[in-house]
């Protein structure tokens, strides 16, 4: 079905981001940020936001992961076919790498909304007829680690690129470009050379969404990396908004040339505002698709009580008044498809009877994947016969110290079960199937990031929503769900918020005592006493309420988009 002239008419805004997660089997992803571009698309066609998005087609994917017999990280390309459920833009654009030019083609993929209204995505390819064999491999892989000029030519052909081919297909009334992150901060770029060079003018289209406070989040490219690719084709006043002490800052670009700018949640408004000072920096809580991260058992029960959930997750305030007996057996058939699961991709085999502990996510150093083996043999005396553990997660191929963390997980394994009978299992290949077992099927979500450096986590409210608690350090979205509500879980060391706290620490030896207090003292107690732990599953419920991508893009579609100027939109009450 081809996308009307009058749909692109009608279009208003454009997301532009380096990763979005649509599917398991479509590897346009790596972690979280990909994960919340898939559930942000998918709000905005169930809302009927008039949104096109922009993203990259990578060929082998981001990587396959498999672990030898060591626990080490192995990776190998997955090959995918995008033939069947996508169309391919017939005419391609080009662009002048160097001094070479270079045909980019896209390939069509339709998100469809609620209400049947469509979202088009279109995936940049460089496999293209005409192009040399070396620049069909430049969109091959997701965060190519191979060098810097192979990053850099990504995020020309993303931002540059998607401008152009957006502009090439008829979408010509867009009236905002919003850049997921300064990975898409070149279509500043051609939106300079379109808008009669004018910074003001594309200041007037632009807005920018920041993820991490982590330097490695924020891409610096040096300068003579710039001019030996843009040649003399960069505008002198663009590289002036990019300088950072010699090099050509991504956040700066993206921030120096929006009229909005936010963080991803409340605290991460507040550090992101002390990184930038310069500028100046809202902030909207990210949140979840949750049609798409429920639970079938759960769903069903959201699905008697309130019928009208899907649309109006408010409802899900209410969630005390679920029956007992109805979430302990939605739970129990989760906990019971995860394990099964498990134990035909393990040789360590979980118990059903036992708390479970999940831990999924990118194996980034700062979220101390290992902080709970700190002191393995109290957390072995404390977790004998009552506790095991699950882990999931991916380390980035140039990430030596992530991938030492998997090493590590494995061998902490090793020990607690020779020595205390306790179960850890390390799931390979983490993707989007396997968080939906996870995610679900354990009982406690484990979080245990340095703090504020989690700008602000989805996993957690991924959990929640299944009824499963979180065991978390207060960043990112638990300081606001923690405070919103205290029953959904437990709050790990040091609170900023507690006037009689010494503030703010990352210290090990704090953080992994605090966790082994709570399990001993508050999880193992409180699980044998069903009703207490059904009340916090079901207050863990309803932060749901608050924490979902719906109430997110209608924040974006006010604050950012500037909808509510326009016509009057049906998600907007």
């Amino acid at each position: 079905m081809e996308i009307s002239d009058e749909f692109k008419n009608n279009t208003s805004v454009a997301y532009i981001s380096m990763e979005i997660g649509m599917d398991s089997n479509i590897p346009t992803y790596s972690g979280g940020l990909g994960v919340l571009s898939g559930d942000t698309v998918r709000s905005a066609a169930d809302l009927e936001i008039p949104m096109v998005a922009i993203c990259l087609c990578y060929s082998s994917g981001y990587f396959y992961q498999l672990f030898n017999e060591m626990g080490e990280q192995k990776e190998k390309e997955v090959e995918w076919n995008f033939f069947y459920e996508f169309d391919k833009v017939d005419k391609p654009i080009k662009l002048m790498i160097e001094n070479k030019e270079v045909l980019v083609s896209a390939w069509l993929y339709r998100v469809i909304g609620q209400s049947g209204h469509i979202l088009p995505i279109y995936l940049l390819t460089t496999d293209v007829d005409g192009n040399e064999e070396w620049m069909k491999k430049m969109t091959g892989s997701l965060y190519d680690s191979t060098s810097r000029w192979n990053r850099i030519v990504q995020e020309i052909i993303l931002g540059i690129g998607g401008v152009r081919l957006l502009h090439s297909l008829g979408y010509n009334n867009l009236q905002t470009y919003h850049l997921n992150e300064g990975h898409g901060s070149f279509a500043t770029v051609e939106l300079y050379n379109l808008l009669g060079k004018n910074l003001d003018n594309v200041k007037e289209k632009v807005v920018f969404t920041t993820h991490t406070p982590v330097p490695a989040g924020h891409d610096r490219f040096d300068k003579e990396l710039v001019n030996k690719v843009f040649e003399k084709r960069m505008p002198e006043p663009i590289k002036k908004i990019a300088e950072d002490n010699g090099n050509f800052n991504m956040t700066f670009l993206g921030m120096g040339l929006s009229r909005y700018r936010n963080a991803v949640a409340k605290k991460h408004g507040e550090i992101t505002r002390k990184m930038f000072p310069q500028y100046e920096v809202d902030h909207i809580t990210n949140g979840i698709h949750l049609p798409f991260w429920i639970s079938k058992p759960i769903k069903q029960i959201f699905d008697r009580k309130w019928p009208n959930w899907k649309s109006k997750p408010s409802v899900l305030q209410n969630a005390i008044e679920i029956d007992d007996l109805d979430l302990f057996d939605a739970h129990i058939e989760n906990k019971f498809n995860l394990i099964n699961y498990q134990k035909g991709h393990s040789w360590n085999l979980l118990d059903e009877e036992l708390i479970t502990i999940g831990f999924a996510r990118r194996f980034a150093t700062y979220k101390r994947a290992v902080l709970i083996f700190h002191d393995i043999d109290r957390l072995g005396k404390i977790c004998q016969s009552k506790v095991q553990f699950i882990f999931a997660g991916k380390a980035h191929p140039k990430d030596l110290m992530g991938k030492d963390y998997i090493k590590k997980i494995y061998e902490s394994g090793e020990y607690l079960y020779d020595n205390y009978g306790v179960k850890v299992v390390l799931m390979e290949n983490y993707n989007i199937d396997l968080a939906h077992m996870l995610l679900s099927g354990v009982d406690v979500w484990l979080n245990t990031p340095e703090r504020y450096r989690e700008a602000s986590g989805t996993s957690g409210m991924k959990a929640a929503l299944n009824g499963v608690l979180n065991l978390s350090v207060q960043d990112g979205w638990w300081l606001e769900g923690y405070r919103r509500n205290p029953t959904a879980g437990w709050s790990i060391g040091p609170d900023d918020t507690n006037p009689n706290d010494p503030g703010v620490s990352n210290d090990w030896e704090i953080d992994s005592k605090a966790i082994y207090d709570i399990l001993e003292d508050k999880i193992i107690p409180i699980w044998m006493n069903h009703d207490e732990w059904l009340f916090k599953c079901k207050n863990a419920i309803s932060l749901a309420a608050f924490f979902n991508t719906h109430r997110m893009v209608e924040e974006y579609s006010k604050k950012a988009y500037k909808l509510v100027k326009q016509k009057p939109w049906k998600f907007i009450k």
